[in-house]
């Protein structure tokens, strides 16, 4: 009988634009880029550079550091631009696509005519080793170590997020064989995470799994929370994780031998005319997808969901781990006395307005922060939402402080970025929490090394 845990805190967010089940196949973008920023304490090193033609699942750049862990083309085509920033900084590796995709052929078979150090210099080489993300400090697993669990959450409970049930209905073969995979090279207990609240769900009978059912509000969905009340981390531990779709991935390159990177991602929003679902391959221009869908010029539009995703202009890219493009109104403007009124058309999460006598509304909200930066005073605001037994706001303090000690005895390596975002989206000091995580998650590696 698979594990049913109730969590107690957290928050769902409802808002509008939710996508209707409906897909749209795109043909291929004119460009596709590969974004360095998307992967956690990478330094990028050029390997295919202007001008060169590469197919999918080439090799454009490298880690410095772990020359191993390469980041390959998810298209066929021609190397047109390295875009660089402040100090020369790679911000995007972009290829021009051909009109049909030729693919680097890999190993292909089935689990048991695969040795385990063959699959692993396939997802490495092929650059799907990318998908698999280590905790602590939520970075690309070390192809050489060991963890003591795999995690793989089935389900996303951020504002406006896809439905799993949906989008993976036709890939439950690929899904099964990833499974079978990452169980196989990495030698430990793979957890499947399950929405309890769905009957008859999709991924009731995969096997080789431990299934465990989580009840609960947002943040529910995310892996670092089913981790924490299954098989927390402690000092010196390891644990994979793994999202359904890079299992999906992972299947597909074992069975076909292709570096195939199509995927299913929502287009949501309330400024979106018509949000719905898209068929496309992992870092598209987001451009074809976003025309004529905007209800307005004057948008924020988010790869990824409106707590963790990145601002993205018109012309700009999915990124790597984003299932969705959420697009909602700017909040570039000033409001006289905004505090002043009864509220009822401002979402709050306490009950300073009186939009809390609607529960079921659906929210149109906007990136206006309503005031500035403020002392950061302990409240309780964020333990509200955080269904882990860590003190966020000391945490975060302890950050802060540089306190590695401190950050240790509180619960750093349970953490990252995701895990705190509604304490920032809560948080009436307005600050950036996310980015305070990540500066502590890069004290606690500079520490380590």
């Amino acid at each position: 009988m698979p594990g049913i845990i109730k969590l107690k805190r957290g928050l769902d967010i409802n808002l509008k634009g939710k996508p209707q089940k409906k897909i749209t196949e795109l043909p291929l973008a004119e460009t596709y880029a590969l974004k360095p920023a998307d992967y956690k304490f990478v330094t990028p090193k050029v390997q295919a550079r202007v001008g060169d033609r590469v197919k999918a699942g080439d090799v454009l750049f490298f880690d410095k550091y772990r020359p191993e862990i390469v980041f390959t083309s998810p298209v066929s085509g021609e190397v047109i631009e390295i875009r660089r920033g402040q100090r020369r900084r790679i911000l995007e590796y972009v290829v021009k696509a051909d009109k049909e995709i030729e693919y680097q052929m890999f190993s292909a078979g089935s689990v048991s005519q695969l040795e385990e150090k063959q699959i692993i210099d396939t997802l490495v080489k092929s650059g799907l080793w990318a998908g698999i993300i280590q905790r602590p400090y939520g970075i690309i697993a070390d192809p050489g170590h060991k963890p003591k669990a795999v995690h793989i959450s089935t389900f996303d409970s951020a504002p406006l997020a896809p439905d799993y049930q949906f989008v993976f209905r036709d890939d439950l073969e690929d899904f099964q064989l990833g499974v079978d995979i990452l169980a196989k090279i990495s030698g430990a207990k793979v957890f499947l995470n399950l929405d309890g609240r769905i009957e008859d769900n999709i991924f009731d009978n995969v096997k080789n799994v431990e299934i465990t059912r989580f009840i609960g509000k947002h943040p529910a969905g995310n892996v670092g929370i089913q981790i924490h009340h299954l098989t927390p981390v402690m000092k010196g531990e390891v644990v994979w994780t793994v999202s359904a779709q890079d299992i999906v991935f992972i299947g597909r390159l074992f069975r076909t031998g292709k570096y195939d990177l199509t995927r299913i991602i929502a287009l949501a929003g309330s400024e979106v005319k018509d949000p719905h679902y898209y068929k496309l391959i992992v870092g598209t221009n987001i451009q074809p997808i976003i025309a004529d869908q905007l209800s307005q010029d004057n948008v924020r539009i988010i790869s990824g969901n409106v707590l963790t995703g990145s601002k993205v202009d018109k012309k700009g890219y999915l990124g790597r781990y984003d299932n969705m493009i959420t697009v909602i109104p700017e909040g570039d403007y000033y409001e006289f006395m905004a505090w002043a009124g009864l509220g009822l058309k401002k979402y709050s999460t306490s009950r300073t307005f009186f939009s809390w006598l609607f529960p079921k509304k659906e929210w149109v909200i906007d990136t206006n922060m309503h005031g500035s930066v403020r002392p950061f005073v302990v409240t309780g605001r964020m333990d509200q939402v955080l269904p882990m037994d860590i003190l966020p706001e000391y945490l975060l303090k302890a950050i802060l402080a540089n306190d590695i000690d401190r950050m240790e005895a509180l619960g750093i390596y349970e953490i990252v970025e995701e895990d705190m975002a509604l304490c920032e989206f809560v948080c009436v000091s307005k600050i950036e929490i996310q980015e305070i995580v990540r500066q502590g998650l890069q004290a606690m590696i500079k520490e380590m090394s």
